[in-house]
């Protein structure tokens, strides 16, 4: 099979593409013919060894992505070849094929098209445990949403307003304001144009996965209000007084998908309550930006340029 790998840790230019050994399956594993693989910045950590990544020699990026299961061992019992799937925590994604557990398998709906499947997957089901576990947050309150035309944000912030929950947000640029703004945000703003100085003790809960605008996050909750902390996109967060938090009544709340997806049931309702979202038409999204595997330098590169709106895929030829 063909495949994008690494042999030692650095910039992009150290991935590779070529020939490797096609995986052998377990007695509970299904081999998947990838049709799209998800790029995450977490594939960028792991490039750079600042993540963990399975060992494997030479080293094989991804952990997400859709595809035909094209063989099935042979204790597997709720899947046959032909089926359509998706994983968002098997290892050595990027390549042709890939080994994946059955209870990690997610069944497709013939309802969506595969392509949305593929770029609504890890984020969408990230989104959906930000918001129905950690922010619980009731109809008509106000939220807040770091990076909201980004892939969890533009998700996580249609579930919300889906949801009757009145959304906010930032982000980097003018067309990704109009992007959230047409997606049913509230009011959305550009970052660096001052607007912090109005928002202070406003928000019931902000939803933070940049990281180095922790602080900023607290302030912007009124009291008793909750920071969602999911992730560390702009550095790591900084030193926060917690007597201070104690005195206004603040929490920060955080948590990792893996603690709530840890069954195929949980994939499958989990899954099920993302996927309705879209057979309604409650939310969209915007395109991915689609690279063939063999241009995953390239693909790395825009998404650490910070200009990608969305999703990025990585196809194989």
């Amino acid at each position: 099979m063909k495949a994008l790998y690494f042999e030692s840790f650095g910039s992009s230019d150290v991935l590779q593409y070529g020939e490797l050994p096609d995986p052998v399956i377990a007695n509970k594993e299904l081999l998947v013919q990838m049709e799209y693989i998800g790029l995450n910045y977490a594939d960028i950590y792991r490039r750079k060894g600042n993540y963990h990544i399975e060992k494997h020699i030479p080293y094989i990026n991804g952990y997400e992505g859709v595809g035909t299961v094209v063989e099935i061992g042979p204790a597997v019992a709720e899947y046959e070849v032909g089926d359509k799937v998706l994983f968002v925590d098997v290892p050595f994604a990027n390549a042709e094929l890939v080994a994946v557990p059955e209870e990690k398998a997610i069944r497709v709906p013939k309802t969506i098209d595969i392509q949305l499947i593929a770029s609504i997957g890890l984020q969408g089901l990230t989104a959906d445990f930000l918001a129905h576990d950690l922010g619980l947050n009731g109809k008509d309150e106000n939220v807040f949403v770091h990076g909201i035309s980004g892939g969890v944000g533009q998700i996580l912030s249609q579930m919300l307003t889906a949801d009757g929950v009145k959304v906010y947000g930032v982000t980097s640029t003018e067309e990704k304001q109009q992007l959230a703004l047409n997606q049913g945000a509230e009011m959305v703003f550009v970052r660096n144009s001052g607007w912090e100085s109005e928002y202070h003790s406003f928000f019931d809960t902000v939803y933070d996965g940049v990281g180095s605008t922790l602080l900023e996050s607290t302030s912007l909750l009124k009291n008793r209000g909750k920071v969602v902390f999911f992730g560390m996109a702009g550095g790591n967060p900084p030193t926060i007084d917690f007597i201070q938090l104690l005195s206004q009544s603040k929490s920060i709340l955080t948590g990792d998908l893996w603690d709530y997806l840890t069954s195929a049931n949980e994939r499958k309702e989990r899954s099920a309550r993302l996927f309705k979202y879209f057979e309604e038409e409650k939310m969209v999204t915007s395109p991915p930006t689609i690279y063939a595997l063999k241009e995953g330098k390239q693909a790395h590169e825009h998404l650490e340029s910070g200009k990608s709106i969305g999703k990025i895929l990585l196809q194989p030829s």
